[in-house]
């Protein structure tokens, strides 16, 4: 069935007018995208990504994600350093684009945005307006959210505030992951782009403006205003666990962060990484930070209303674990955690 979806849009796209894409992207997620484009028909001139950085031990230049599957499909790529540089833009102008498509890339200069007729759109991993800037998968499974979903839209100067074209809204599990979430948003955004591509080219889109940058704002989903929640970057001081908090709102930090960059809390004077985790509400647990173990097979800290069970962690200097794994190799003394 799926096979006959996607011939049935082919075959769409190329009876009508098809646009010179361009596309820009960097990691995995992205692929996705790439590949549902490439896959409907859609003519990709050239794909725009970061370029080889030195990773692992050896410091061995490493392609993007992006690049290998360019590559392999052979799409003609560029790998500029800056956006700004006058030989890239001349090249950007050479390629005569009629659109240009942004999954998980950084932020364009208006003089590359503003270049194509038909503009240049972004797939961005939140119900926009909620959930502007740079993680806001992470922050919606941060906050408990019980939905999410992924928003196509036309760029300019303001991050993340263009007119809205599509979106498509999906639940997040109550124990998911943002990892988790994140691989089915890749796909449930790749399908939602390879729409708004062919809406474009119909011409049947309507372009929602975005409220502005105050204090409320809907999507065309919701029918009520609420808030505006914001993704900012990560930093370290927003993965370190304050076990003075609710249990669910340290495991909904674990959930948000997990697998990357982890949520974490200090013990024996060493970093401790926690990737997965089950709650236990108390109505009077011990000290805020206390470790409770039986050395074979549980580990569980207290929070402000009950415990963390840990089920994968990572010691300082050690491998990713299940807790039975790690609690073979460690006796651990059931004492408060350092510093909280």
């Amino acid at each position: 069935m799926q096979d006959t979806e996607q011939q049935t849009t082919n075959n769409k796209l190329q009876t009508n007018n098809n646009p010179r894409i361009i596309f820009m992207g960097t990691p995995e997620f992205a692929v996705a995208s790439l590949n549902a484009l490439v896959q409907a028909g859609c003519n990709i001139i050239a794909v725009i990504t970061a370029p080889d950085k030195p990773a692992g031990r050896g410091m061995k230049l490493t392609e993007s994600a992006v690049k290998k599957y360019a590559v392999e499909k052979q799409l003609p790529v560029l790998q500029p350093v800056k956006l700004k540089d006058p030989e890239f833009l001349e090249t950007l102008r050479r390629l005569q684009a009629d659109l240009q498509i942004v999954v998980a890339f950084r932020m364009l200069p208006e003089v590359v945005w503003n270049m194509p007729p038909m503009g240049t759109i972004n797939l961005h991993g939140s119900l926009l307006p909620q959930y502007r800037g740079a993680a806001p998968i992470n922050w919606a499974v941060i906050n408990g959210e019980k939905e999410t979903g992924v928003t196509t839209f036309k760029l300019q100067h303001e991050i993340d505030t263009g007119n809205i074209l599509l979106q498509e809204s999906f639940p997040i599990g109550d124990d998911e992951t943002t990892g988790e979430v994140h691989d089915r948003m890749k796909e449930i955004g790749a399908q939602l782009l390879v729409k708004t591509v062919e809406g474009l080219t119909r011409g049947t889109l309507t372009e929602i403006p975005q409220p502005g940058v105050g204090n409320e704002g809907h999507s065309p989903l919701t029918t009520h205003h609420s808030p505006l929640k914001h993704a900012p970057k990560i930093f370290t001081e927003t993965c370190k666990i304050d076990w003075n908090q609710s249990v669910t709102s340290i495991y909904n930090l674990i959930r948000g962060l997990s697998p990357y960059p982890a949520a974490f809390t200090y013990f024996n004077e060493k970093m401790l990484k926690i990737y997965k985790a089950k709650k236990e509400m108390y109505s009077s647990p011990k000290n805020p930070g206390s470790v409770e173990t039986d050395n074979k097979t549980y580990l569980k800290f207290a929070g402000k209303d009950g415990y963390i069970h840990v089920t994968e962690l990572q010691l300082e200097g050690k491998k990713r674990m299940t807790i039975e794994e790690f609690l073979r190799g460690y006796r651990l003394p059931p004492i408060p955690l350092k510093g909280e």
